[in-house]
């Protein structure tokens, strides 16, 4: 078997296969001969059909079947004699097959860049210490009151405003026809403020009384989530049944008792610090993180793998949908479609595969391994993490080496970084906003 690599770029290759006749031949009389056993021809008894008829009847099936065994096999070959990493599944467009003569075929793989060493050693970094004040934490506090707030008629009456919670029943209508993507819908709640349909719509319920009805014009703006509604001077029908006030319960132990095992408000308020800390401590690593690769890329050039930006895109676009389900749209609800959120995040998704492809250098350069200890340390952080057992955590990677040979790479990196940190000048800095309102604050006095 012949083969010869053309050089496209530095990262994608073509093999230019040939497979000798004799193997070809070889290929083609097995596969007439297994099928002989089996092929029930009218006329003729099982085993006794001959190739004429055999090639005939089945030569297209055949010789597309053994076109694929013989690709397979000889691809194979071809990576061992040429010893090429490839990245993914080569690209073949199968020619047609000929008997008594080669089978010539054509493969486009791509490859890991060859990358220098990379010169990680004294890199001048800035480490904003961010720490925890008392707004946040009562912030915090008003967030989960919220959580916990009944919505409670109002006893007195008096007119819609901010803030409320309404039932109303609605219908739009367009040109005096009722609107199909508005239908006529009761009972429906409304906080006014929010916008949940317009905020041009809550304005208008803004003065409204129980029982009354409102008829009022609302255009939906171009950009509008809803592309139907886009664009459209919609007249709206209204009718007020209640009005509801959000009640927030009083911030003591008891309130502190419904949100977990806390004893105390201030045991819920450690545990708010707590969180925000490791929020913080996350938020640290990753600028970190950023202003390590921003150094290491700017001084590597290299040519990245198309198909490494690919995976990297759908990725980005799977965690993207998995986040718009979780809100229960879906990303065309939000006028995006995978092929706009792929021109959208190319170029991130190129940084990203760069940076895998700095930190497999770091590692290959290093020589750097990870430990049965290190391991362990990985999968207690992720149950931790998912709130899991370390059993049902081990148990997973046990059942789906593919996902363990991933989460163990994930491990490698991060060594890869701790390496470059430890390696690093770092300077200590308090966070701008705070140092902006120290100079305001001595600019007062």
């Amino acid at each position: 078997m012949q083969v010869t690599v053309e050089d496209q770029s530095p990262v994608k290759k073509i093999l230019h296969i040939e497979v000798p006749e004799e193997k070809v031949t070889k290929e083609l009389d097995s596969a007439y001969k297994d099928l002989k056993k089996k092929a029930k021809i009218k006329g003729f008894r099982p085993g006794k059909a001959p190739r004429s008829v055999l090639e005939r009847m089945y030569k297209k099936d055949v010789h597309a079947d053994v076109i694929s065994r013989i690709i397979q096999e000889s691809f194979m070959d071809a990576l061992k004699q040429t010893e090429l990493n490839i990245l993914g599944s080569p690209k073949v467009d199968p020619p047609e097959l000929v008997a008594k003569s080669n089978y010539k075929y054509d493969a486009t793989v791509e490859v890991k860049p060859e990358i220098e060493d990379v010169d990680y050693k004294g890199l001048s970094l800035s480490k904003t210490i961010y720490k925890v004040n008392d707004e946040e934490v009562k912030a915090q506090i008003q967030m989960l009151q919220k959580n916990l707030a009944q919505i409670s008629p109002i006893e007195e009456e008096r007119p819609v405003k901010e803030d409320d919670f309404v039932i109303i029943d609605y219908e739009g209508f367009k040109d005096g026809e009722p609107f199909e993507e508005l239908q006529k819908t009761e009972n429906h709640t409304v906080k006014i403020g929010i916008g949940s349909i317009l905020k041009e719509f809550d304005d208008n319920l803004i003065g409204m009384n129980r029982g009354e009805e409102k008829e009022f014009d609302v255009t939906f703006p171009e950009d509008y989530h809803n592309k139907k509604l886009a664009e459209n001077k919609i007249t709206f029908k209204v009718s007020l049944k209640e009005i509801k006030q959000e009640e927030l319960p009083e911030v003591d132990d008891e309130f502190a008792k419904k949100l977990g095992p806390f004893k105390t408000l201030d045991d819920l308020k450690k545990e708010i610090v707590n969180n925000l800390t490791q929020g913080y401590d996350k938020r640290i690593e990753q600028e970190l993180n950023e202003q390590i690769f921003e150094a290491l890329i700017a001084q590597s050039s290299f040519e990245v793998p198309e198909i490494m930006v690919e995976y990297e895109l759908e990725s980005i676009i799977a965690e993207a949908e998995r986040s718009f389900a979780a809100s229960n749209i879906t990303m065309e609800q939000v006028g995006l479609t995978k092929e706009t959120m792929a021109e959208k995040y190319r170029d991130t998704a190129e940084k990203q595969s760069r940076r895998h492809l700095i930190l497999d250098k770091v590692i290959n350069q290093e020589s750097l391994t990870i430990s049965d200890d290190d391991k362990e340390e990985g999968f207690n952080d992720m149950a931790k993490n998912f709130n899991q057992p370390i059993n049902v955590i081990k148990d997973f990677y046990e059942q789906n080496p593919d996902k363990l040979e991933l989460f163990e790479h994930a491990l490698l990196e991060k060594k890869a970084i701790s390496l470059i940190l430890e390696n690093s000048d770092i300077e200590e800095k308090e966070p701008e906003l705070e140092q902006t309102d120290e100079k305001e604050a001595e600019e007062k006095s």
